[in-house]
């Protein structure tokens, strides 16, 4: 046990605030450190950064790398020599959020595994007040708590989020164990086993979509694919961002309308919200800015000043989480689309704005971490039983506020976004049934991709485990990719387990069988070994049924560029 130690009491500013002297005390009980902070001085003082673990790494150039960011679009892979960013919308580049110093930083976990050696954990396993985050200079990896400037009163003390540090052969089994604690300090909220499927509007109409084209999908659905059971209207149906049971006149019709012919024809009515912003020109806005973070005059603070502004109809304006009348509000809206509407499934956009950082809540003693889950709380009070997907939103914040977490950037009909949406979602398949069920986002197998490419789109939906929605405007979809839909219906709720960071040769376990995922992500063809178990199981490959000779243990499978196997092993 590490007692009384301090590692670092603030940042450089924050330690000339006040002569007062900050403790942070440290308990590690196996891989698990749990530190506090305290004021033992005799005047209040401000906390930033708190450094609650350092620890010196002597670990190769080579040493490959994975960090998750503070929204969900952010995820970091490559090399301790170079960090390689999975997406272009980072944390630091694109969503402006400040750090103390010119390190990269990795929230809540990075994984560091060295050529043949044991992978190193370090993993935040609880945030219900402070963000925590890890940062590599020279060869120290530090775990750092932002305390975002709150005031600690002297004798105050402060429990800190916990940490977990462990190091093993097994990656997967030291990553249950983060999701285990994960689980234990936010209880899973989902009470909808098995993953949802369903259809959402997006992907094929956008912004534009009309009340006839989501009728049109329903009558497909009803008659071809009613394993797809939520029926989803996307961004596009409201009249501003912010004014959610206003309808827009570009929808040609009544929401309510379409909302009850779903219900009417077995299927279950889903909707798309963004619970935490608003434009300008919206009502909500116009009648109650005070329900807004706001800046240091007194006003709604602008997302643009420190943030990226919103992808559409910005710059949008973040509602406060702390702010009674803000959380009436949005109860009041989810109340009313799950009761008087029907809503059994949302999917919330945008809300890592409802954790943007750079303002200041109506409770001054609230971190942003707070301000969000009240206001994740208040809409599970008015959504009730409904299906809860969080999107764009700060990720590990939202441990036990949501029941599905999408786990990539968006999905586009181009080899680049399949082969990295594949990427972003298989490096989060520890999470899938565990803390909530990955959305790897919409399975779209119509359009100009090749059948190489739709197989490899497929099979990495297939691998993740989770929900399952076409993005396809499944009026004019070919019957052959329709075929490949079917196939995966329903989503078995098990990830794939890969090796290693190279994600080429992915195992699920299920009850009768064995899959096996093979991905080629190279623009040549390739050959993989993949292992079997004996030569008395039967291998099919899963799209065609076609039996794959073999004759021992393993199996050498030629794969052409850009392209997927998915094999059945039984006995």
């Amino acid at each position: 046990m590490i007692s009384r130690r301090t590692f670092l009491e603030l940042t450089a500013w924050a330690a000339t605030v006040a002569s007062g002297r900050i403790e942070v005390n440290v308990t590690r009980q196996g891989p698990l450190v749990r530190p506090r902070v305290r004021n033992r001085g005799r005047a209040p003082v401000r906390v930033n950064d708190v450094v609650v673990f350092e620890e010196a790494l002597s670990l190769p150039a080579d040493t490959a790398l994975y960090g998750e960011g503070f929204q969900m679009l952010t995820q970091t892979a490559g090399t301790l020599a170079a960090p390689l960013n999975l997406s272009q919308y980072t944390d630091a580049g694109h969503y402006r959020i400040p750090t103390g110093g010119d390190a990269h930083a990795y929230y809540g976990l990075l994984t560091l595994t060295p050529p043949g050696g044991d992978t190193h954990v370090f993993a935040f396993t609880s945030c219900g007040r402070f963000s925590g985050r890890f940062e590599i200079t020279g060869s120290t990896v530090r775990a750092i708590i932002d305390g975002e400037g709150l005031m600690l009163a002297p004798g105050a003390s402060w429990p800190l989020e916990e940490l977990f540090v462990a190091r093993g052969a097994d990656r997967s089994a030291l990553l249950a164990e983060v999701a285990a604690r994960l689980a234990r300090h936010h209880q899973p909220a989902s009470n909808h086993p098995p993953p949802p499927t369903g259809w959402c509007s997006w992907y094929c109409f956008g912004p534009n979509v009309t009340s006839q084209q989501i009728l049109d999908n329903l009558d497909v659905i009803a008659r071809s694919m009613p394993a797809l059971k939520y029926v989803q209207i996307d961004d596009g149906y409201q009249r501003a961002m912010g004014d959610w049971l206003e309808t827009g006149q570009a929808f040609g019709g009544s929401v309510r309308r379409v909302l009850r012919e779903i219900k009417q024809r077995g299927f279950e009515p889903a909707i798309w919200v963004a619970p935490f912003v608003a434009e300008a020109q919206s009502t909500v806005f116009q009648e109650h800015p005070d329900w807004f973070i706001k800046d240091a005059d007194g006003g709604p603070l602008r997302s643009d000043l420190v943030t990226f502004g919103g992808w559409r109809r910005g710059p949008w304006y973040a509602i406060d989480g702390t702010h009674p009348g803000a959380q009436a509000h949005l109860e009041r809206v989810f109340r009313t689309m799950r009761q008087e509407w029907g809503c059994t499934y949302f999917k919330l956009d945008a809300t890592f704005w409802g954790a943007m950082h750079g303002g200041h809540f109506h409770d001054a003693g609230a971190t942003r971490i707070e301000a969000y889950r009240r206001g994740m709380q208040a809409v599970r009070r008015g959504a009730g039983d409904a299906f809860l997907l969080g999107c764009n939103h700060p990720i590990w914040p939202s441990a036990g506020v949501i029941d599905g977490s999408r786990s990539s950037n968006d999905i586009k009909r181009t080899w680049d976004r399949i082969a990295s949406t594949a990427r972003q979602n298989l490096c989060r398949n520890w999470q899938n049934g565990r803390l909530w069920w990955n959305d790897p986002d919409a399975v779209v197998l119509a359009g100009d991709l090749t059948d190489a490419e739709c197989q490899f789109h497929a099979t990495a939906i297939y691998a993740a485990g989770g929900m399952v929605l076409s993005g396809d405007d499944l009026t004019t979809i070919p019957a052959v990719r329709a075929a490949m839909l079917q196939h995966l219906l329903p989503p078995t709720g098990v990830a794939a387990t890969f090796a290693d960071a190279d994600l080429r040769v992915g195992y699920i376990a299920l009850p009768s069988a064995t899959m096996i995922c093979v991905f080629n992500w190279d623009d040549v063809p390739s050959q993989t070994d993949v292992r079997v178990g004996s030569a008395a199981r039967l291998v099919t490959d899963f799209w065609t049924g076609e039996v794959i000779p073999h004759d021992g243990a393993r199996l050498t499978l030629t794969l052409s560029a850009r392209s997927a196997r998915l094999l059945k092993v039984s006995a």
